[in-house]
């Protein structure tokens, strides 16, 4: 295990630490003739070898590093300013999921999916994180759907999908205290959200505006709260 971690280690010091911005500026823009791209990838293949300091483990370096710089070259060729969020994601769960693989390969450890199959806590843990994010996504959009028509937004600014993003975290930061038996932090959360929100309400000055918004905040909550108190008692009852 310890030996993927330096992987990761790698990966992380040399696409974030040490890459600087005039190097990524460069392989957007001369793609494959950028110089940069090149001293990229070695520098990856060097961190590896480095940190796992044995030279027995030079295949496992080339093999990165060679990696590496394909997923960088199809990145820059395949991302505009449109997609550049998208690629990144999908950059860096390449690279991720390539570390994993060649781990996986080389030391062939003991993962025993079995565990993970029949694991009940597995399963339950991961209908709730569904259901407190994209499921209840749709669920409050469908509740709040005849309200909404009625809040003149256009003359709002607002991030493309920041609320729906918001929501998600928010209810995982709920879902997370209940687990974790904080529940004070919920109120420290729905208290720093209200003063972040007090402003734009204030200037608005509009009554459906302020309800919807309210609305909205509670049946958030409340969902993840719900969600929280049903995966505790479920668990409990799996325990017995």
């Amino acid at each position: 295990m310890i030996i993927l971690i330096k992987l990761l280690l790698a990966h992380l010091l040399g696409d974030f630490v040490l890459q600087p911005k005039l190097w990524v500026e460069d392989k957007e823009n001369k793609k494959a003739k950028s110089l940069k791209l090149y001293l990229h990838t070695l520098l990856h293949g060097t961190l590896i070898m480095l940190l796992l300091w044995n030279l027995n483990y030079w295949p496992i370096a080339l093999i990165l590093m060679l990696t590496h710089g394909a997923i960088d070259s199809l990145k820059v060729y395949a991302q505009n300013e449109t997609s550049r969020t998208r690629w990144f994601i999908i950059d860096q769960l390449l690279h991720l999921i390539s570390i994993v693989v060649v781990w996986i390969v080389f030391y062939r450890p003991d993962l025993d999916l079995d565990f993970w199959f029949n694991n009940n806590y597995f399963w339950v843990f991961l209908t709730a994180i569904l259901f407190i994010t994209y499921v209840s996504n749709i669920v409050i959009k469908v509740l709040l759907s005849n309200w909404s028509k009625a809040i003149n937004s256009s003359n709002e600014e607002s991030l493309s999908k920041a609320g729906k993003y918001i929501g998600m975290l928010e209810r995982l930061f709920v879902f997370t205290f209940i687990l974790t038996a904080h529940w004070e932090a919920i109120g420290f959360l729905l208290a720093a959200k209200s003063v972040f929100r007090f402003g734009d309400l204030k200037e608005s000055k509009d009554r459906k505006l302020t309800e919807y918004i309210l609305i909205g905040t509670l049946l958030s909550f409340g969902i993840a709260i719900g969600t929280g108190l049903v995966v505790i008692n479920l668990l409990r009852f799996l325990s017995y």
